[in-house]
């Protein structure tokens, strides 16, 4: 990349990871950093969003469920997922828009796991834009033992290269 090149995606705030749209080729994959789930997380999750059900926050009656133990609010790993996508710098400055999403939770969250992200590209589609695109990408959170823990599709609209 030249100098000038540089220094317009310093301008245009994109990331040095950044990809464009037309930069994603379906079958490639990234795998997370990887974070441990703490009681904090629960606490604030249930303070920010209200949802007290006592399988989150009160550990004697989580110990009666079959979880066995407190477990991480389903959204709240959903959310700490796609933080842990962030930190990959692949859409920092030419991801438009997050489209939506196909989810499913397979296996509970608890205090003390640690969990990362699997993301791969499973198709691209340019829009009738030629400004933007769209990428699906498939998603799976993983524990410390690899296990998924939740996974499925999400889609996201990209700048084209040299239209962001």
């Amino acid at each position: 990349m030249d100098g000038k090149a540089t220094s317009d995606r310093a301008e245009l705030n994109i990331g040095p990871n950044a990809l464009f749209f037309d930069e994603f080729e379906v079958g490639r994959s990234w795998l997370t950093p990887r974070r441990t789930i703490t009681e904090a997380d629960i606490v604030l999750f249930a303070g920010l969003t209200g949802d007290f059900n006592p399988v989150h926050t009160d550990e004697e009656f989580a110990k009666c469920t079959p979880f066995g133990a407190r477990i991480l609010h389903g959204p709240a790993v959903f959310a700490i997922a796609t933080g842990l996508e962030f930190r990959l710098g692949i859409k920092e400055g030419t991801a438009i828009a997050f489209l939506g999403m196909t989810w499913d939770l397979k296996a509970p969250v608890k205090i003390g796991d640690t969990i990362h992200v699997f993301q791969r590209v499973d198709s691209v589609r340019p829009t009738k834009n030629p400004s933007r695109g769209i990428v699906n990408f498939w998603v799976e959170v993983r524990n410390q033992r690899n296990e998924i823990c939740q996974q499925g599709e999400w889609k996201v609209m990209f700048h084209a290269k040299g239209q962001g």
